[in-house]
């Protein structure tokens, strides 16, 4: 009786081993951690109603989200990724591309001095201090980048900082798809990244 109560725990600790090694494996063999799938994939921007950052008497719903493809990016100024990000999304900005920032778990006046020092590449800037729309879209923290198409359909989600390799390699061949016969944007230099 008692060889089995000391190889119990030493047996728990062998299963438990086994489903960490197989988990690792999983990420081993390629899978992107920053490919979160995402029940949203394919649906319509959830139902919301939020202010601007900047004019809080202006609201904004998921009407924003009609007429072009955009990127939706979740971020915030306690986020050190989101400011390691920040310069390539206003060079994404002058190239062209349609971004709408979703300001998550944030102090407005902060996120407001953020945008005026680093330089505002969104279009619109919507303020979710309450984090509630960020929990609709099933964010898990910033930043995060959904790609909407011009009918408000998430197609693709993007966990971790968008920058030229991800934006070159993955974003940008499925932004320009969605573009359709407009002329394609080209890649980023690496160097014109920096």
């Amino acid at each position: 009786m008692n060889r089995k109560i000391l190889f119990a725990p030493l047996a728990l600790f062998a299963i438990l081993v086994v489903v960490f090694a197989t988990q690792l494996t999983r990420n081993a063999d390629g899978d992107d951690p920053t490919k979160l799938e995402s029940v949203l994939v394919g649906k319509t921007v959830p139902e919301f109603k939020l202010e601007d950052l900047f004019q809080e008497n202006k609201t904004y719903d998921q009407s924003l989200f009609q007429g072009q493809p955009l990127l939706l990016n979740v971020w915030a100024t306690w986020c050190p990724t989101c400011y390691a990000e920040h310069q390539f999304l206003n060079k994404l900005s002058e190239q062209g591309v349609k971004i709408v920032g979703l300001n998550y778990k944030d102090d407005r006046e902060k996120a407001k001095k953020w945008l005026r020092d680093l330089g505002n590449p969104y279009q619109v800037v919507l303020f979710d201090g309450s984090g509630m729309f960020g929990l609709d879209l099933g964010v898990y923290g910033a930043p995060e980048t959904f790609l909407i198409d011009a009918n408000g359909h998430i197609q693709y989600r993007h966990v971790g900082d968008v920058n030229v390799e991800n934006w070159n390699e993955t974003l940008l061949p499925l932004y320009n798809k969605l573009e359709g016969q407009k002329t394609p944007l080209q890649p980023i230099p690496m160097e014109r990244a920096q």
